[in-house]
């Protein structure tokens, strides 16, 4: 297999744990070089990649084909628009724009270099949405008619260090969290007929975004997704009713915690206890029965390995431009909802 060299802008939280650690545990991708503006703290962890105080700087090297977009959310836009100009393919860490029409600018730009743009939609290889999704494809469910996605936190404290604490453009929990919410729904039921939302600042002295129900109305279904700071008991992360049974998962995937605690794939990997598996209950002849589903393993290193062979073998993205486009179009619709008190028809 031919090696794809890598070049990753950004190295805090998520250039680290969410990119760093995953790429180089993916047969043919190399981590070849980061920008890093003040520090060498990549060089520590990854001895022999090159440290590059500028992004012109990394660009100019042409050796590298894909770079990884892992900075603060207000940059996005600009540094991927800067990339695919000098002619980089671009994985973009979620979500890849505040606006939606900024997203679509960005995907016309690079299917006119036939350059590929990806935004890093990781959760589709969750263990919980890996597992919802093998139930629906094997209509375990029937035809569901009431789905709630919940990603619940405890942060009753604000840090206003963290940017996305802080006043500005793309901060908070809405585009955060909300983005893989909405994706995953548009992948199961694809888009809505409307949209409707409160989408609130909960915490006292808060400045940003820290709570938001989104509901998604279809024929014969309401998807509910919802995310806030103050769950200090988190709902379910998945309530799912069918006509022949109903599906409920409490956790969160483990991959994030075990990465953040230690930024490097150790087997076995995405495997959680049977104490988080989700149940199965549904009618059986007449019998009633709870079942535990296995939960299968969650793996980001699929989403970087799709990548690579999107780009060397010409097989599908995981995620595309046009998916992150949709979503922030959900996104936007669920702000002006929360803001009239009416449903946002989805007519685009």
């Amino acid at each position: 297999m031919s090696t794809l060299r890598v070049g990753l802008i950004g190295y805090g939280l998520a250039g680290r744990v969410f990119h760093a650690a995953i790429l180089t545990a993916v047969p043919g991708l190399e981590l070849a070089a980061v920008v890093e503006r003040s520090s060498r703290n990549a060089q520590q962890q990854y001895p022999g990649i090159t440290t590059h105080t500028s992004i012109e700087s990394l660009l100019a090297d042409n050796s590298i084909p894909l770079v990884v977009v892992a900075t603060p959310t207000p940059t996005h836009v600009q540094v991927v628009r800067q990339c695919l100009l000098a002619g980089k393919h671009v994985l973009c860490d979620k979500p890849l724009g505040v606006a939606s029409s900024d997203i679509a600018d960005l995907a016309t730009l690079a299917a006119s270099r036939n350059l590929i743009l990806t935004p890093y939609h990781n959760r589709r290889y969750d263990n919980d949405f890996q597992t919802l999704q093998k139930l629906l494809l094997e209509e375990k469910l029937g035809k569901v008619t009431y789905f709630e996605s919940t990603f619940d936190r405890w942060r009753p404290n604000i840090d206003p260090s963290r940017w996305r604490e802080a006043p500005g453009e793309g901060s908070g929990i809405l585009l955060d969290l909300g983005t893989h919410l909405v994706d995953q729904a548009l992948l199961l039921f694809g888009q809505p007929l409307g949209v409707s939302a409160e989408v609130l600042i909960e915490r006292e002295g808060g400045h940003t975004i820290d709570s938001f129900t989104i509901r998604l109305r279809y024929p014969g279904l309401i998807a509910t997704l919802a995310g806030n700071c103050l769950a200090a008991i988190p709902r379910p992360r998945y309530t799912v009713r069918g006509t022949h049974g109903n599906f409920l998962k409490h956790g969160l995937d483990p991959q994030e915690d075990r990465l953040r605690a230690f930024p490097q794939i150790v087997e076995p990997w995405g495997l959680e206890p049977e104490s988080l598996w989700g149940t199965l209950a549904t009618d059986h002849q007449g019998d009633f029965l709870q079942l535990p589903v296995p939960s299968i393993p969650g793996d980001y290193r699929l989403f970087y390995a799709a990548l690579r062979d999107a780009i060397l073998l010409g097989t599908p993205l995981p995620a595309t431009a046009q998916d992150a486009s949709r979503t922030a179009r959900i996104l936007e619709a669920a702000v002006e909802s929360s803001r009239t008190h009416a449903e946002i028809p989805c007519t685009w």
